[in-house]
């Protein structure tokens, strides 16, 4: 009986250790995002988020993989479990609801309109000179308290991702686009100089997290995240990363 009395806290000792040394992958999930979470040539994921994560969780002594969805699907995807993190949200209440949010934001995003150079418009900030203007919105995406109050008053079209959208602009199909600079500078750079114009002044700005399933399981997930990426923004590291990747951040 002697040389079995430390069966029982061995097994206890177990229970309450050995899975925390355990590594674990999470399935990180988001839609195409210059500078922040995209693939390259050899279909590496690049941008901030994406180096993010991999530091983040890497100190935590986990790892993570990456998959690219639209916008509307992966975060219904962690909102429902089946992705463990959305990259790149703006916070919302509605969010808020269904995910759980870190703590800090890891980017900035400036939120426009842009019209062709043909047929500027003076809006000022005011919505009621929009009367009349078709105006397309990317599906999914968070403009802000006034766009979204002023949503009923607008001529507004849904659209699937910012490369369609400036097309439908080119083309004159749209005649403003509400998006933002960091994610249409691309495509705008690959149009013809001077061909759109960006209205003044911006919609909004809004900072952009990651986020969590709103379940208990992933509530010691956040907590251990915020804590690591804390130690990000005090020793230096996450700022020197904003700036390799040209990100404006938070102040």
């Amino acid at each position: 009986m002697k040389r079995t009395s430390w069966l029982p806290g061995l097994v206890l000792s177990c229970l309450l250790f050995c899975p925390l040394a355990q590594a674990r992958e999470w399935l990180a999930v988001g839609t195409d995002f210059p500078q922040l979470y995209e693939q390259d040539g050899q279909g590496r994921f690049i941008g901030l988020g994406a180096d993010l994560l991999r530091v983040v969780l890497g100190e935590m002594g986990d790892s993570v993989r990456f998959e690219l969805y639209p916008w509307a699907r992966a975060q219904l995807m962690v909102a429902e479990g089946r992705a463990d993190i959305l990259v790149g949200p703006y916070r919302t209440p509605e969010r808020e609801m269904r995910m759980l949010f870190t703590r800090h934001a890891f980017y900035r995003d400036r939120l426009v309109f842009y019209a062709r150079s043909d047929q500027p418009l003076e809006w000022g900030g005011d919505y009621a000179r929009l009367q009349g203007q078709r105006v397309a919105a990317i599906r999914g995406w968070v403009y802000g308290d006034r766009f979204d109050h002023a949503r009923a008053h607008l001529d507004l079209r849904s659209v699937e991702g910012v490369g369609n959208a400036l097309l439908m602009l080119q083309h004159g199909r749209i005649d403003l686009l509400a998006t933002n600079e960091r994610n249409s500078r691309p495509w705008i750079e690959a149009l013809p100089a001077g061909s759109l114009v960006q209205l003044q002044p911006a919609i909004d700005s809004k900072d952009g997290y990651f986020a969590f399933p709103r379940r208990e399981p992933y509530e010691a997930l956040k907590v251990r995240f915020d804590e690591t990426f804390q130690r990000l923004l005090e020793d230096g590291r996450f700022a020197r990363m904003a700036a390799e990747a040209g990100v404006q951040v938070p102040e």
